[in-house]
């Protein structure tokens, strides 16, 4: 009956994403996940015995190199690199590649990484958290595992709207207007997360573009609470399409699309009414955080799209879906 159960869930979903896509233009079909179990689980007694979650992914040479966030049973996060050829089976390093070492980094550590390339160097945001703010932090690598850290890229309690802690840089992966953008995290005054936007000329120093956020929270929907930014956007003919995570008053933890204009990243032209993806494994139900599908990671091999995702804060699992030209 479970199995039946999935199977409708999947033709439901799919019924929805072809619905949805009469209203816009996504660059992938139906979401499917490409494997049934975490393809990252906890392990040993040190820097990654209580969770592996929330991985960025990129390409480099002929593999997916993914970075992933590993807490221990302090609760301090570290940054860990694992790589494969079929986007599955994973191998990963006995160290970490990035630990906490600053002031904004003390005890809390290094958080839930996005990835972007431009030219030969790879850009690294991260949650910088030290127990007491969380901040928008900023490295950078040409071989992702050696990092240099360019410090806070948006400081918490001082932004125009986001007046508490920042996270999440889904940087753009193209110049438009000739600048960079990144879409982020911000905490309002009401306690609500929700998307941003900054700007940058040379990818190290940033300033919010808008006075209010660009992606706000929708009472009574899945995207109540948060609109946070996943992986770095794609950009198609119609748009820029960027996957974030929703969540609702109850903090379950859904995937959205929001689509942007391409000549103006500030413009929503569309986002999704109903998720695309949800927690409906065990292991994406209990966890550290139950009830949470969180997406950060994006690659695309051949003809599929690949998206990586934490399950419960404290496994990696993959989705698939098919690429449309």
């Amino acid at each position: 009956m479970r199995r039946i159960f999935g199977r409708l869930s999947f033709l439901v979903l799919a019924v929805l994403l072809l619905a949805a896509q009469k209203d816009a233009r996504l660059p992938f079909g139906a979401w499917r996940r490409a494997s049934d179990t975490p393809i990252l689980v906890p392990r040993g007694d040190g820097w990654e015995a209580a969770g592996t979650f929330n991985p960025a992914v990129a390409l480099r040479e002929d593999k997916i190199v993914m970075l992933y966030r590993a807490q221990d049973r302090r609760g301090t996060s570290r940054l860990g690199y694992a790589e494969s050829s079929d986007g599955v089976q994973f191998t990963r390093r006995d160290e970490p590649v990035l630990s906490p070492s600053e002031a904004y980094e003390k005890d809390g550590g290094v958080e839930d990484p996005r990835l972007v390339q431009f030219g030969d160097t790879y850009y690294l945001t991260y949650t910088g958290y030290n127990k007491t703010d969380a901040q928008l932090c900023l490295a950078t690598s040409k071989d992702l595992i050696h990092w240099e850290r360019k410090g806070v890229i948006i400081p918490a309690n001082k932004g125009n709207w986001n007046v508490k802690w920042t996270k999440s840089g889904a940087i753009v992966p193209e110049k438009i207007d000739g600048k960079y953008w990144m879409y982020f995290l911000g905490t309002s005054a009401d306690g609500k997360d929700q998307a941003g936007l900054a700007s940058s000329t040379d990818l190290l120093h940033w300033t919010e573009a808008t006075q209010t956020p660009v992606l706000p929270v929708r009472a009574g929907k899945f995207d109540s609470r948060v609109a946070e930014p996943g992986p770095a956007p794609i950009i198609t003919s119609e748009g820029i399409v960027l996957i974030y995570n929703g969540a609702d008053d109850k903090l379950v933890y859904r995937t959205g699309i929001a689509i942007f204009d391409r000549n103006d990243p500030r413009k929503l032209l569309w986002r999704s009414d109903i998720p695309i993806f949800s927690p409906e494994k065990e292991w994406e139900r209990v966890g550290q955080v139950p009830n949470v599908v969180f997406v950060e990671g994006m690659v695309r091999q051949k003809d599929r799209y690949l998206f990586y995702y934490g399950g419960a804060d404290k496994y990696v699992g993959v989705a698939e879906a098919s690429v449309l030209e």
